[in-house]
């Protein structure tokens, strides 16, 4: 097993935000965590990856991460590609790439050039400020970015927010690919049917807390998939 979340808990003061939730992951899976906007899917990945206290424990690659901080996580190989994308618009397209090693000190310059090789309207647009790219462009810069950290677990949140249909099939092919070159992907998205047609397994969140999981086609089936996303469920 790659990733073990027993009984996770994230507190905003008086909101509970993630109410012991536990997630597995095994090497080579591709899992998606569905939910409504409140339902703290969020803040899930947030505690996993250790930028949000929390409580419970995170076991990743063998090893209890649970004290580690943030940076620690990321050199063993769990990275997080934000909802928003967070890119800095006021680098060029190159500098933000090589954010994405900075707690590596080894040279980047061939994982650079195929990752050019792969998307190639970055590579036209390398040395030009971010803020030219277009929102699919900048996503996948944020990816990009992220498998320059050398993940063994890459997490997505809400990859395809704001991304026309086209785009967003640009995105899910991606993610296939990615995970047949060997990636671990742990997928928050509000598109459930995407989701789900990707991801071997799946959990719904509502409220913090998990009301549903299973392999991806019996959720895909499951009505209470959608009373989950009303608050019925």
């Amino acid at each position: 097993m790659l990733l073990d979340v027993q009984g996770l808990d994230v507190r905003y003061g008086r909101n509970h935000a993630v109410k012991s939730v536990d997630v597995t992951l095994d090497q080579g899976e591709i899992v998606t965590v569905l939910g409504a906007n409140g339902a703290g899917k969020s803040s899930l990945l947030k505690a996993i990856l250790g930028t949000e206290k929390s409580g419970g424990r995170v076991l990743f690659d063998g090893m209890d991460i649970s004290n580690w901080s943030a940076p620690k996580r990321v050199r063993k190989g769990l990275v997080l590609v934000p909802e928003g994308r967070q890119i800095f618009v006021s680098l060029t397209v190159h500098e933000n790439l090589q954010m994405g090693a900075y707690c590596r000190a080894d040279d980047i310059s061939r994982e650079c050039e195929a990752i050019y090789d792969r998307f190639p309207n970055l590579a036209a647009r390398r040395d030009m400020p971010a803020s030219v790219l277009s929102g699919g462009e900048q996503q996948m810069l944020a990816i990009s970015r992220a498998l320059l950290a050398k993940p063994k677990l890459m997490m997505l949140d809400e990859p395809s927010l704001g991304l026309s249909p086209i785009l967003v099939a640009t995105l899910f092919d991606l993610i296939g690919e990615l995970n047949r070159d060997g990636l671990t992907i742990l997928l928050v998205e509000q598109n459930t049917h995407m989701a789900l047609q990707a991801a071997n397994r799946g959990y719904v969140l509502e409220l913090g807390t998990v009301v549903l999981s299973g392999d991806a086609n019996t959720l895909q089936a499951d009505s209470r998939l959608e009373a989950a996303y009303l608050g019925g469920g």
